[in-house]
């Protein structure tokens, strides 16, 4: 059975970023962009980032401009505004599709998992996926969702 740790992916400065070494972890991936209205969520990002990863929570930000063009040029420009406007210190991928044809493997797959409002297309920049530290259980949250608002659901999976 397919499972995130599956994945690999390249981060926002060209490395290759293998998902099994998440095995145990409860993950965090969202479709981030720098140029839109819900981009201040990246400090609740960061917060849940800070207060968890010592327990076991990995955030991760993949940028995407498929929504109306907001992101960045690439990763490491996204990943730049990132530590500068919001103090980021959780990983930030390269930047890829989540919708479409050409969505990178890791949305398609959690898309298949988990259904939003459109059906299993992604809405817009900020979708989140919660990801139980086995693997098996997927939660997704709309972009409208504070970051802040996961907090139990996550201390729930780091149990």
């Amino acid at each position: 059975m397919e499972k995130i740790y599956n994945f690999k992916a390249l981060t926002s400065k060209g490395k290759e970023l293998d998902f099994s070494q998440f095995e145990g972890k409860v993950l965090l991936i969202v479709n981030t962009a720098s140029k839109c209205g819900f981009t201040p969520q990246f400090a609740g990002l960061e917060e849940l980032n800070q207060k968890y990863k010592d327990q076991g929570l990995v955030v991760i930000g993949f940028p995407s401009g498929d929504f109306a063009n907001q992101e960045l040029a690439d990763g490491s420009k996204a990943e730049e505004f990132c530590q500068l406007n919001y103090g980021v210190t959780f990983q930030i991928m390269k930047k890829v599709h989540v919708n479409g044809d050409e969505a990178d493997p890791i949305f398609k797959y959690l898309k298949s998992q988990t259904k939003g409002v459109m059906g299993s297309a992604i809405k817009w920049n900020f979708t989140k996926f919660l990801i139980s530290k086995d693997g098996a259980t997927i939660k997704r949250y709309s972009p409208m969702t504070k970051p802040e608002k996961l907090t139990e659901d996550i201390e729930a999976m780091l149990g």
